[in-house]
Formats: C-alpha cells, sequence, structure tokens
C-alpha cells in the first residue's frame, strides 16, 4: 500500500467494502408488503409495510440539480397530484467516470446491481415503525460515507428497518450532490449567481433537514429530537453540518464515527481548482453558465482529468465543502471548534486499524525495514520514535500490525481525540469518546478492526454484513449493545444503557473512552503514550 496514495482511492475502496458485505449496493425493487401511503408538503407518497415497518425509498427532498440549477442551492421540488410510489431507491448523485469499467446503459447499471446515477438524486428514505399513531419518535438521519466524492444512501448495511424496530425510531437516510456536481467553488469564477456552488452538497443535507422538520411527524418522527450520524465521509458530513448556520436547530445531537474533519478547503484553494476545471473544458472565467449547459459526462470527465493532474485530496483541496465565509463560516474543528452548534450532544469514534479496510495481501507481509520506510514517509522525523512506543505498547506485533497501527492513528484515531478535546473545551454540550476495538474474524481475522466496522453494528445488521462482521454470535451479541447505545443517544442525547459500563463525558485532563469490544470497558485515555506521539507528529499543541 503506497501511503501517499489520496484519501479518494482509499475512501472508494472503503466504500467497496462496505457494498460487498450485503447483497448488492441498492436494491432495484422494494421488498413486497401491504401499501401505505402519507401526505408530505409536496405531494402523497405510497410506500410498503415490510414486516411492521413502513417502509418508503426515494422521495423527493429537492428538485433535478440539472440544467439551470446545477450549481446552485437546492431548490424544493414540484408538487404532484394523485399519489407516488416510494418503493424504490431513488438515483445516486454521479460519481463513476464516463466510460470506464462499465457500459452506461441503465439496465446495465441495474443488472449489475449498482445504484442509477442521475442528477435528480436529491432523494430520501424513511423506515418508521408507525404512522398517525401521535406518537414522537426519535429520528436518526444517516449521512452517508464515500467522501464527499462516492456513495448513496441506498446500501443494504444501511437500510434502516431494524434500528426502526428495535429502538422505536424513525430512520432516514439520504443522497445528495457529490465531488464537482456538489463542492466546485464557481463564485470567483462566476459571479454572486454561484455562491454556494463550493457548498451545495452541504446545501443539500441542510434542505433534507429542513424536509425532515417539515414532513417527519407525518411518519411518527419527532422533528424536535433528531440525530445526524455518519461514518467516515459521513462522518465528515456530521462535523462540517456542526460549523453551518443554516442547519442550526434542525438537529439535536451528532455522532462522527470516523470522521476526521478538523479543516475544510480554504477559498483561494477552492477558486484554483474551479479555474483548473473550467480551463480543462476551454471555458472562460466569467462564462461560468456554460458549464450548466454541458452535459453531464463532459462534466464528469474532466472533474477526473483535473483531480488526476493535479493530485487532488479531496478532503482538503478541492471537490469537497469550502469554508466561504457566509454557508460555513470557519472550519469545524480549527483551530478550535466551531461554535455555531454548541449546545448538541456529540459522540465520536475511531477504529483501532482503520487502514487494514484497503491494504493489498503484500501489506500484510511487511518487512521490518519496508515498516520503518512508509512511517519515515507518513511522518518524517518522528517516524523513530513512533516506532518505539508503538512497539512497547503492542508488544509482539508484527511489522505490518505496527504499520497498521500508526497509519490508522495518523489519519483516523489523532484527529478524532483532538476533536473531542476542542469540541469538549467550548464547555457546552457533552462530548463521548470510543475506541473500537472489536475485530472481525472473517479474512483469517488479520483486518483486526478495519473502517467501516462501526456502521453493520450501529445499524444492527451484522448479518446483512457477513462479509465484513462474520455475522456469528460475537457479532450480533455486540450489535445488541452498540445499536441500543447510538440508540439511547439519539433518544436522549446520553449514550447510557444498561448493557455497557457506566460512560461519562470527555475532558481533556482524564480523556474517559469507551473502548468497544466483546468486554466493553470506560478507560481513561487508553492509547495514551500513542496519542502523544501521534500529536505530535501532527503538530498539535
Amino acid at each position: 500500500m503506497n501511503p501517499m496514495r489520496s484519501r479518494r482511492d482509499f475512501l472508494r475502496e472503503s466504500g467497496l467494502l462496505i457494498a460487498a458485505s450485503g447483497v448488492g449496493f441498492a436494491r432495484v425493487f422494494a421488498d413486497e408488503g401491504a401499501p401505505v401511503t402519507v401526505e408530505t408538503s409536496y405531494g402523497r407518497v405510497r410506500g410498503a409495510d415490510v414486516a411492521g415497518i413502513k417502509t418508503f425509498k426515494g422521495i423527493p427532498y429537492g428538485a433535478s440539480t440539472a440544467g439551470r440549477n446545477r450549481f446552485k442551492p437546492p431548490v424544493a421540488p414540484a408538487k404532484w397530484t394523485g399519489v407516488r410510489d416510494a418503493l424504490a431507491y431513488g438515483p445516486s448523485a454521479p460519481q463513476r467516470e464516463p466510460g470506464v469499467g462499465r457500459n452506461a446503459s441503465p439496465i446495465a447499471v441495474a443488472a449489475a446491481g449498482l445504484p442509477a446515477e442521475s442528477e435528480d438524486c436529491l432523494v430520501l428514505n424513511v423506515w418508521t415503525p408507525a404512522l398517525g399513531d401521535g406518537r414522537k419518535r426519535p429520528v436518526m438521519f444517516w449521512c452517508h460515507g464515500g467522501g464527499f466524492t462516492t456513495g448513496s444512501g441506498s446500501s443494504p448495511v444501511t437500510e434502516g428497518a431494524n434500528l426502526a424496530r428495535r429502538g422505536d425510531v424513525v430512520v432516514v437516510t439520504i443522497n445528495h450532490r457529490l465531488n464537482i456536481l456538489g463542492f466546485t467553488a464557481l463564485e470567483e469564477a462566476g459571479g454572486s449567481e454561484f455562491a454556494g456552488s463550493g457548498d451545495a452538497g452541504m446545501l443539500d443535507i441542510v434542505f433534507a433537514l429542513q424536509w425532515v422538520r417539515e414532513n417527519i411527524a407525518r411518519f411518527g418522527g419527532d422533528p424536535g429530537t433528531v440525530m445526524i450520524f455518519g461514518q467516515s465521509g459521513g462522518g465528515r458530513k456530521v462535523s462540517t453540518l456542526l460549523a453551518m448556520p443554516s442547519a442550526k436547530g434542525l438537529f439535536h445531537r451528532a455522532i462522527i464515527e470516523s470522521g476526521a474533519t478538523l479543516k475544510l478547503v480554504e477559498r483561494e484553494q477552492g477558486a484554483r481548482v474551479a479555474h483548473e476545471l473550467m480551463s480543462t473544458l476551454g471555458i472562460p472565467k466569467g462564462q461560468a453558465r456554460e458549464l450548466q449547459k454541458l452535459p453531464l459526462d463532459k462534466i464528469m470527465g474532466a472533474y477526473f482529468q483535473v483531480v488526476r493532474r493535479m493530485n487532488v485530496d479531496q478532503m482538503t483541496q478541492g471537490f469537497s465543502p469550502l469554508v466561504d465565509g457566509t454557508f460555513i463560516p470557519s472550519h469545524p474543528f480549527h483551530p478550535v471548534a466551531s461554535s455555531v452548534s454548541a449546545d448538541v450532544p456529540v459522540m465520536l469514534g475511531s477504529t483501532r486499524t482503520e487502514l487494514t479496510s484497503s491494504a493489498q495481501p503484500a501489506d500484510f507481509e511487511l518487512s521490518d525495514a519496508e515498516m520503518r520506510s512508509r512511517i519515515r514517509g507518513l511522518i518524517g522525523a518522528h517516524a523513530n520514535t513512533a516506532i518505539d512506543v508503538y512497539q512497547k505498547a503492542n508488544p509482539g506485533a508484527s511489522a505490518s500490525d505496527i504499520y497498521f497501527l500508526i497509519a490508522s492513528d495518523h489519519r483516523y484515531s489523532g484527529p478524532v481525540m483532538k476533536i473531542a478535546e476542542r469540541r469538549a473545551a467550548l464547555g457546552k454540550g457533552p462530548v463521548y469518546l470510543y475506541y473500537f476495538r472489536w475485530e472481525t474474524p472473517v479474512d483469517g481475522g488479520r483486518l483486526k478492526s478495519p473502517h467501516t466496522i462501526e456502521i453493520p453494528f450501529a445499524f444492527d445488521n451484522v448479518k446483512a454484513a457477513a462479509r465484513l462482521t462474520g455475522g456469528g454470535p460475537e457479532a450480533i451479541a455486540l450489535a445488541d449493545r452498540v445499536s441500543d447505545t447510538w440508540i439511547a443517544f439519539a433518544r436522549t442525547g446520553d449514550p447510557n444503557t444498561s448493557k455497557l459500563p457506566h460512560w461519562t463525558p470527555f475532558n481533556a485532563t482524564d480523556r474517559p473512552t469507551m473502548v468497544i469490544d466483546n468486554e466493553s470497558r470506560l478507560v481513561n485515555d487508553p492509547i495514551r503514550e500513542q496519542r502523544l506521539v501521534m500529536f505530535k507528529a501532527l503538530e498539535y499543541a
């Protein structure tokens, strides 16, 4: 594994791991069930009652983002008459490179089990235990992973039926604009009419949260008890929402799972990437409207060219959210935590060996020299000290083990722990930190605790994700504890249940952390020596 590979490559591969864990990335047709209908603010929708859970898929919360709506903030969909079927997942945001690795026809995409892609992608899915019973259930609003470049809210691993049934909650998953269509900063090149273009994908999520506020009571949910949660890129979206004034008050708890976003894209960098895109397409500055007229395939093709040519890290350097001073006034957690939604309780954490999820077979057989070379490429002058600390803390670990531990803490656990520290420093909403150590038995156990492993446990979908979790008794038992913890946090803003040890809020002195495993325990600063050396390598004060 090349330690300098882009986060885009890593997150794409992590998305493939999630896809492989189920029966296909999207189900084209709804499960059979008795029809149920709900009146939304845009028209009536028909879902299905499947084993007692009322399921609605592909409900529009915004209009198509094609044509004159391309690169613009979302707008409401047209109202419809009659009853609209909400029985199948809607399109995912465009994310594939045109002509690469697939036949572009919709029939071929469906046959491969892949979600259709379209600029008409502002759709959401709802799972609820009951309709019209007057109850106000917590709402668990999921932001999908895949960085800001790929992914979908239509994965079988994040189907909400089990969670809705277990916790008497309403689950919502969404699709929204990604990559070039969601995060191209055109205001400098195109003028004020393109204000917000660098954050359009995040504005979509805010728009979906507004839909929830207006409509979720009709689905048995409580618009005053909404929890946003997401893993990896979804966790980064949650972090970003915490810094957006337009999102304030639309959610009331937040969970960040392996989403280490301290900083977003700066204005100057966003403008530079947009300029490169327009140059690639032969469009002069001041004529950004021409981008709205181009065929989608041409736009997507240019996007992939720019990413390769500029070697853009799409987490911090372009085609991801922008600190524009208006829609996003500041970085989420740099140099301090944003105070925009400071009162919201936050739970966050990471897994022990995040980077095993994207490893190649040879990466599990590193020699000592190869491991040391990779760590030097990662953290430079801190390499030898870090290796000594990690080897002492993990006696008997192989060279590959040490590499994965250091690389995972560098990219995820170190930043996540710093986020907890900075968020807790606001002194308002409580912060709860976890460290996921459970090791999957699949692939001979060598993946240990990979990136994405929390998802099926949080959703109580470990059987559907058996290729990731093994689906055995230990996984089922842990899912029982983890999903109940996520549900408790959604309901009250406090994760405590009788199924885990008492969990106290994080503070920078004691640093209490829930170590999640077959036998979970609350530990103060569980990887203290590794954390201290990693903070030095990351240059955290």
